[in-house]
């Protein structure tokens, strides 16, 4: 605990209050701050609508090959990040048939907030399909069949039975998406150096300027980060009460 606690009290502790309010008022930092929270909340929303049904898919069907697809789900995690901002850029850089595509369709990844979104979902989704597939499996199929065989349909079903039953571990894994996307440093400063996200923005001035200037918003980032989290806990505290309805 103390080595954790101890870097961050010290982070946090480091800049005056008039630093940290002076920071705060500065419309660049504003600017980094908000795209942060902002695309990490589109890569958060991204992920809960293509990722439900993979989730489901995951929790619900044994096929040829499964391990294999979950261990590529896992893959983000683990790589990395400067090698996800090169992969991203391998497919979608403008001298990419596809990135070619995009381009003609008014599309810009590098240098954008569409890239940055790009990259906060890749590095995001493995924690949301993560999160809503533990919450599938804890809902008891025997419970599923009951409700279609009453003559609800699947889409019904999952309305009225799967989601009451699992929604807190999907909303806990969009706040997860989220706090690991508003971290992210190493691909997006790849792929999108500019617009400024916080954490690229503190990493420039650190090293234009010191410890001095780039404190003030490494403290902001870190509340932001303490906020998803503390979010997350307050979220998944019922789920440990959780008893199987029938």
């Amino acid at each position: 605990m103390l080595f954790i606690i101890l870097p961050l009290l010290q982070m946090v502790a480091g800049p005056a209050p008039a630093d940290l309010w002076e920071t705060l008022k500065d419309r660049e930092v504003l600017s980094s701050l908000w795209l942060s929270v902002y695309t990490a909340a589109i890569a958060a929303l991204i992920s809960f609508l293509v990722g439900t049904p993979l989730a489901y898919l995951l929790a619900r069907r044994d096929f040829f090959g499964k391990k294999l697809v979950e261990s590529i789900i896992d893959l983000p995690i683990v790589i990395p990040h400067p090698v996800v901002g090169i992969a991203i850029l391998s497919l979608l850089g403008r001298g990419q048939p596809l990135g070619r595509i995009l381009s003609s369709l008014g599309v810009r990844i590098m240098g954008s907030a569409t890239g940055i979104i790009v990259v906060l979902t890749f590095v995001g989704l493995p924690f949301y399909l993560n999160a809503a597939k533990a919450g599938f499996e804890s809902v008891p199929l025997r419970l599923e069949k009951v409700s279609r065989s009453l003559g609800a349909g699947p889409a019904a079903t999952f309305c009225r039975v799967t989601f009451p039953l699992c929604w807190r571990h999907m909303l806990s894994g969009v706040i997860m998406c989220a706090a690991r996307a508003v971290s992210e440093f190493g691909a997006v400063v790849i792929v999108a150096y500019h617009p400024m996200i916080a954490p690229v923005l503190m990493y420039e001035r650190f090293t234009a300027y010191g410890l001095k200037y780039s404190q003030p918003v490494g403290v902001w980032l870190i509340l932001v980060c303490l906020s998803l989290f503390l979010a997350l806990r307050l979220v998944s505290l019922p789920i440990r009460g959780n008893h199987d309805p029938a």
